[in-house]
């Protein structure tokens, strides 16, 4: 492999350091630093990328990131990409008029935003007469018809289960939501994908974050759970082939059923991923509670207008013992906290664990202020999805009027867990978001919605959301990609020093000398994995 220069630009180092030159050898790191210093250090014949005044950064690693599933989602009935009930139908209709030999209609991406107090009708639906099974895009609901109703048996009479809710009509009769749990009722009942299936998926979805510039990821359910399919021998097989070329985590799913009799089912599950380069099962996911806007994020007060005070999946007393014990067999706890009880019972549950495991809380839409501090006293790091805090209409119509006024101020405090000596990681949860790192860091910096999103003509998308929690680019930046780094465990990547892998992105403009309003346009032009080249623009 020869030498590979990047020159002509400037080079996102971490923090707020910049140089102007690096050198690639071998698929390492060979020397960073001023430009007529690095060119002397280049063996003859070698690879120049004239940077042409853009910025070179370190590859970004999602820490929260759902992969396989939004590649088998991409490949079906796919809502993702439209908004509003009329453009469902029409997308739905035509999916199964298209696919006639399908036995289910399946698939995914419908907003709640889109439908009066969120919830779409299974009578929508009824217009196609197989049965019709759609996740929500924050995959916390499904959509069917009364065509799979009836095949689950599911009648005014099925009773709720402990980890989810029917949603009814007046009558009792269900509506055609499913919510958290009650999913599994009409889900396990659709075709499973093939290993063949769950293979391309994984792929597809590696072209397109490659195409982002995301070079590793954390996956975030390496599991079954509510229309997931375990993907541990998905990602062996990619990664002992050669095919997995991204460096990837798997965080195994904790069954919230079952209690510390699983942990050495997730030893074995660990030891299976063992000696491979690109792939480590070494983190541990346990989703806390749901999500605020159907009422199943845990919080402390009761919500506003319709009272309960959401779900905690796992019982706190024992949800102490169960990350006590993961923590000394060494794996990393990787939680979902959505209410501020759930992100309190999730540091409750840190401590006296080991600080080298790195845990950490994603979403944390809701922190408590009295918890702020925690996080940095602990050793957890804060698992940022920026995309989410602005004024949208999820947030302005079912969130908002739920939470009061006080508990709404407490939503995504970056700023404050910043001043706090909060360690940031941050990722996309593609496919319930955009994979894009800098439509994220865009709502990261500005708090406003992305030009270009679905919500970007809501009244007040433009509307800063909670000004005072905004990051700089360049912290944004670093929990992108060194933040993230580090929490795989990967020590020689997110940073552009010498020695460290050539995980390198080269973007088609530099963020940090255009309008703050504008990183969203932000596009990457070339990515690098140890120094080899993946995607071209």
């Amino acid at each position: 492999m020869r030498d590979l220069l990047f020159r002509g630009g400037r080079v996102f180092l971490a923090a707020d350091a910049f140089a102007e030159a690096v050198l690639v050898r071998d698929g390492r790191i060979a020397a960073v630093g001023a430009e007529s210093d690095v060119v002397r250090l280049a063996a003859p014949g070698h690879e120049v990328v004239d940077l042409d005044g853009r910025l070179l950064t370190p590859g970004f690693t999602d820490a929260h990131i759902h992969p396989v599933q939004a590649g088998l989602e991409r490949a079906r009935c796919d809502l993702s990409e439209v908004y509003g009930l009329p453009e469902y139908m029409e997308r739905i209709v035509a999916y199964a008029d298209s696919h006639p030999g399908h036995e289910w209609i399946d698939g995914g991406g419908w907003d709640m935003s889109a439908f009066p107090g969120g919830l779409p009708h299974r009578s929508h639906l009824d217009v196609v007469t197989r049965p019709v099974y759609l996740i929500q895009r924050d995959h916390h609901a499904a959509w069917v018809n009364s065509r799979a109703l009836e095949l689950a048996g599911i009648t005014r009479d099925t009773p709720d289960p402990a980890d989810g809710r029917i949603e009814r009509d007046a009558d009792g009769t269900p509506s055609g939501v499913l919510h958290e749990g009650a999913m599994d009722l009409v889900g396990l009942l659709t075709p499973r994908p093939s290993a063949a299936d769950l293979h391309e998926a994984l792929l597809a979805a590696q072209d397109h974050l490659f195409s982002l510039g995301i070079t590793g990821w954390q996956d975030a359910i390496v599991g079954s759970y509510a229309g997931y399919d375990d993907q541990l021998s998905t990602y062996v097989s990619a990664a002992a082939s050669g095919a997995l070329r991204a460096r990837v985590v798997g965080a195994l799913w904790w069954d919230r059923t079952r209690g510390a009799e699983q942990i050495p089912e997730l030893l074995e599950r660990r030891e299976s991923a063992t000696g491979l380069e690109r792939f480590r099962a070494t983190s541990v996911k346990i989703m806390q509670d749901g999500i605020a806007e159907n009422f199943t994020a845990a919080v402390i007060e009761p919500y506003c207008r319709c009272g309960g005070t959401g779900l905690s999946y796992v019982d706190p007393t024992l949800l102490k013992e169960y990350v006590a014990e993961l923590d000394r067999h060494g794996f990393q706890v990787h939680f979902h906290a959505i209410g501020e009880r759930a992100v309190r019972e999730a540091l409750d549950s840190f401590e006296g664990t080991d600080p080298a495991n790195r845990h950490h809380i994603a979403h944390l839409q809701i922190v408590e202020p009295s918890d702020v501090p925690r996080f940095a006293e602990l050793g957890v790091t804060a698992n940022l999805q920026p995309l989410w805090a602005t004024h949208h209409a999820q947030m302005d119509e079912l969130t908002l009027p739920f939470l009061g006024e006080e508990r709404s101020s407490w939503q995504y405090p970056f700023a404050d867990l910043l001043r706090s000596g909060t360690r940031f990681c941050a990722g996309s949860d593609w496919p319930v978001s955009v994979a894009d790192p800098f439509q994220g860091m865009h709502v990261a910096v500005n708090r406003t919605e992305p030009g270009g999103s679905l919500h970007a003509d809501y009244p007040t998308a433009q509307t800063p959301f909670l000004p005072g929690q905004r990051l700089d680019l360049a912290t944004a930046l670093t929990a992108y990609t060194a933040g993230s780094a580090r929490i795989n465990h990967d020590d020689d990547a997110g940073t552009v020093v010498p020695g460290n892998r050539a995980d390198l992105v080269v973007l088609d403009r530099d963020p940090f000398t255009e309008p703050q309003a504008d990183i969203w346009r932000t596009k990457v032009a070339m990515t690098f994995v140890g120094g080899e080249q993946v995607y071209r623009r």
